[in-house]
């Protein structure tokens, strides 16, 4: 009869609730560039559980530290992209969309529709 594993003594963080926070922040924030970081963070920061639990404390330390540079790069892009939609708002860009996207829709209501 085979003994488990012995649970190891040292607690590894995993931060999972931080990658994933941070992933959904990014999804609002700075679409795909931040969110591809952010779901590594996600993957590696479940990895730390399951080699705790299998009793590799070195690559639950490896999967941790890796979760960890992970959630800081994706924390980076979504400040990143943060400031460029606060600044984008700040210098009128949003109106100046809003503005082009009715001057499309009139230029499209204007066009008569071919008739088969």
């Amino acid at each position: 009869m085979s003994m488990p594993p012995p649970v190891p003594t040292q607690s590894v963080p995993n931060y999972l609730v931080w990658s994933i926070l941070i992933t959904v922040a990014s999804l609002c924030l700075c679409c795909v560039v931040g969110t591809i970081p952010g779901i590594v963070a996600i993957v590696y920061s479940s990895q730390v559980n399951s080699k705790l639990n299998a009793g590799d404390l070195a690559g639950a330390a490896e999967a941790s530290r890796n979760a960890k540079l992970w959630c800081w790069i994706t924390t980076g892009l979504c400040i990143l992209g943060l400031l460029i939609n606060v600044i984008w708002v700040a210098t009128g860009g949003a109106a100046q969309y809003m503005e082009m996207m009715q001057q499309m829709q009139q230029l499209q209501q204007a066009q008569p529709v071919p008739q088969s």
